[in-house]
């Protein structure tokens, strides 16, 4: 049997995340393979939220300002109790912004996801096929062979070192791996409904989103970019799915704020809302990403940006094992790191339903009453960001400390002075490795200059520094806003090892604590 891989990597789902995959992968240099059943993107929104963690994703395939133009920042979500008063609010915290981009953001999603594919089909070493369907697979010790069929019913094969399933819920990659979901017990019938609304209607709608925590009918408003404006209403017993996704059944839920001639439905959709992860994220060669692998309810808007940060984790791993830079066990922390970090971010969106979703009224006044007592009789403006949860497993430091607590967490991304004016670091330093600090070059440890060079880039941001210098694998300036010098004080430490995909893992306080760190990650790769 002739198992030479025709790939390096097969994405199956041409989707938010399969695009995302296929542009990390094949910006990387690696041979990948992308197929979709569809031919066209999806013309009508599903997802409608995304964060600075994910918008830093397309700046680094450099897509920001491709992407831009259909994003507007999220407006804060009020949540109102039984009796209308206000128990809770989340918003967006004050910039400066430590991503560098606005942190919680609405988005229209057709064009997003044509501007990725279009991204992607312009790479020269990746390869689209649409209207291609995944029917099988084997397993061998040089890679994966899939399975594929075209729509006139011609079946083929393609061969791959690795494979990664981004094909959606019904995910037929995870169902030939035979991997199981496990259900996080939440199960519950909604309607969402995308209407474009007229300036008449407009002017009837709330300023900000809102969270209608009511027993007698659950829903939540938000607005998107433009005249898009989506309600996603819990639907009672009795309610007939089906018919309350026709134009009349949304209609008949939507008078309470717009009539007919404020708008135009877009979208009207039945769902179950569910809590679900998949007990394996990886069986051999193969992996699963996105909502294949993971599924939750809306409340936070993080499914989308979920499945982008399953593929960012992944992709860079690819690239080290493929590349001979590491260990074919680093992809193990795939799953590790994954897994926990949706199961915890899906518990708190579950919590978040919970305080939304109470349909006894008691137990809905006494909800409202405890909120209002802990946030001292006046509600407070929660980050949403905050609730999001740093990794807790997997390619971390575990012996940082006291300052362990910024292990885990997504490092800033600073605006410095860069070689022609003030730039996102990441524009300048790439995305590989990068070892940052506050201290100057000339102040670190002679050894760690080599170290750093065969992980990634030494960046040093000294206090006062307006200048720019850099030589091989090095650079020193200074930052303009102090998102990075505010992070290292916080966790009292004057360095950070970040990873590829933005998140750190680990911290020192001096030169020689850094070198250290960084020498024995050198050795854990290998």
């Amino acid at each position: 049997m002739n198992t030479h891989p025709d790939y390096d990597v097969a994405v199956v789902g041409f989707g938010p995340s399969g695009a995302v995959a296929a542009a990390l992968l094949g910006q990387a240099g690696l041979r990948t393979l992308v197929i979709d059943r569809t031919d066209e993107v999806y013309p009508k929104p599903r997802a409608i939220a995304l964060d600075h963690e994910i918008m830093r994703v397309f700046q680094n395939l450099g897509l920001a300002d491709a992407i831009a133009p259909f994003c507007e920042p999220f407006t804060p979500s009020e949540y109102y109790g039984v009796d209308g008063q206000l128990i809770k609010r989340l918003a967006t915290v004050a910039p400066p912004y430590p991503l560098g981009h606005t942190p919680s953001m609405v988005f229209t999603q057709p064009p997003v996801e044509a501007a990725l594919r279009r991204h992607v089909r312009e790479l020269p070493n990746v390869e689209v096929r649409l209207g291609m369907r995944f029917t099988g697979l084997e397993q061998h010790d040089a890679g994966v062979t899939l399975h594929l069929e075209d729509a006139g019913g011609e079946r083929s094969t393609v061969k791959a070192r690795y494979a990664i399933g981004c094909d959606g819920a019904s995910s037929a990659v995870r169902e030939a791996l035979g991997i199981e979901l496990e259900d996080l017990r939440f199960d519950e019938p909604w309607l969402v409904v995308d209407v474009q609304v007229n300036e008449r209607g407009l002017a009837k709608l709330p300023s900000t989103s809102v969270q209608f925590c009511e027993p007698g009918r659950p829903c939540t408003y938000v607005i998107g970019p433009g005249n898009h404006r989506r309600w996603e209403i819990s639907l009672l017993p009795g309610e007939d799915p089906a018919y309350m996704a026709t134009e009349e059944g949304a209609w008949s839920v939507l008078q309470r704020w717009i009539g007919r001639d404020d708008a135009t439905l877009w979208r009207q959709a039945s769902y179950r809302f569910h809590a679900l992860v998949a007990r394996e994220w990886r069986k051999g060669r193969v992996f699963i990403a996105g909502d294949a692998a993971h599924q939750q309810p809306p409340f936070l808007g993080q499914g989308m940006c979920q499945g982008v940060r399953d593929v960012a984790n992944l992709a860079w791993k690819l690239r080290a094992v493929l590349g001979g830079e590491a260990n074919e066990t680093l992809l193990d922390t795939y799953a590790d790191e994954r897994r926990e970090h949706v199961r915890q971010l899906t518990t708190r969106i579950k919590e978040i339903g919970a305080v939304i979703c109470e349909r006894d009224t008691v137990k809905a006044r006494a909800r409202d009453a405890a909120l209002l007592d802990a946030a001292g009789g006046q509600v407070k403006t929660q980050a949403r960001q905050d609730i999001i949860p740093p990794l807790s497993a997997g390619l971390l430091d575990a012996d940082g400390g006291k300052a362990a607590d910024g292990v885990g967490r997504l490092f800033p991304q600073p605006r410095v002075h860069g070689p022609a004016g003030p730039v996102l670091l990441d524009d300048i330093a790439g995305t590989g490795w990068r070892i940052v600090t506050d201290l100057p070059v000339d102040g670190l440890p002679a050894g760690l200059l080599p170290v750093a060079a065969s992980l990634g880039m030494l960046v040093s941001l000294p206090p006062g520094e307006d200048g720019f210098t850099s030589g091989p694998h090095r650079m020193q300036t200074g930052e303009t806003d102090g998102v990075v010098a505010g992070w290292l004080a916080r966790h009292g430490v004057h360095a950070a090892v970040v990873r590829p995909d933005h998140y750190v893992y680990g911290v020192a306080g001096d030169g020689a604590g850094l070198l250290a760190l960084a020498a024995g990650l050198k050795d854990r790769l290998q």
